[in-house]
């Protein structure tokens, strides 16, 4: 697919997560090309690669609506998440990290502890820790050296909260924005502990509970775009 075509997509599906476009609205080639600065082919073939991806719905004439995404779809996708991220960290503490793994997971500890040595977070902190948190579980899966598991992953990457690649937060309620991810920064030190000490099920087990945690977050989240409350997202572009 050539960039233009990657560009659209994926700033379409940004626009989605973000809620910039919202659930149920109604999308079509012309006006989202005009938007966009580009032809119609890109835009054509972004809607159709976003239906696949259960983002968008064709409607039974021109044109897509944006779908919502259900809630027990989104607790499903964190679940096999954490399975399958527990055993990157698994394999991980089996397969030893290199040394240059090693070098840099303590790079991206030290920054997250820097982060939140303050007591509080703004957003371009969160930001931050965005790109923080995204590295430092492409590393984990890296070094599982399973090409399947981020294979496996890549399929949920277009659910909120069910990848690390989107970072949902409340904007409102940064107080709490900060314990919730000074928590998750928590986890990062005790599975880097354990697979760096080759303790593959206690690895394992970490990150599995690392993501489900997620799980009461998606839920409120959730109830608060029920209610029409934004939930502001990160998406990596």
């Amino acid at each position: 697919m050539s960039k233009p075509g990657q560009h659209v997509i994926s700033r379409l599906r940004q626009m989605i997560l973000s809620g910039e476009l919202e659930s149920g609205q109604r999308l079509a080639e012309i006006p989202t090309a005009e938007q966009l600065g580009v032809s119609r082919t890109p835009v054509r073939i972004a809607f159709r690669t976003l239906e696949q991806e259960g983002l968008l719905t064709k409607l039974s004439g021109r044109g897509y609506r944006v779908r919502r995404v259900t809630q027990a779809e989104i607790s499903g996708s964190i679940e096999v998440r954490g399975v399958l991220e527990g055993l990157a960290a698994r394999q991980a503490a089996e397969n030893t990290l290199s040394k240059a793994q090693t070098n840099e997971l303590r790079e991206l500890l030290k920054q997250g502890d820097d982060l939140f040595a303050k007591g509080n977070i703004n957003e371009q902190d969160l930001a931050i820790y965005h790109d923080m948190n995204q590295r430092f579980h492409q590393i984990i899966i890296e070094a599982s050296l399973n090409p399947a598991i981020a294979e496996a992953l890549s399929r949920n990457e277009h659910l909120p909260f069910a990848s690390v690649s989107a970072l949902a937060f409340d904007r409102n309620n940064l107080t709490q924005e900060y314990r919730r991810f000074n928590f998750a920064h928590m986890h990062h030190h005790a599975v880097f502990d354990a697979i760096h000490n080759g303790q593959g099920s206690r690895a394992e087990a970490i990150m599995r509970e690392h993501a489900n945690a997620t799980l009461g977050y998606a839920k409120t989240f959730s109830q608060k775009e029920e209610n029409g409350e934004k939930v502001h997202v990160i998406q990596s572009k």
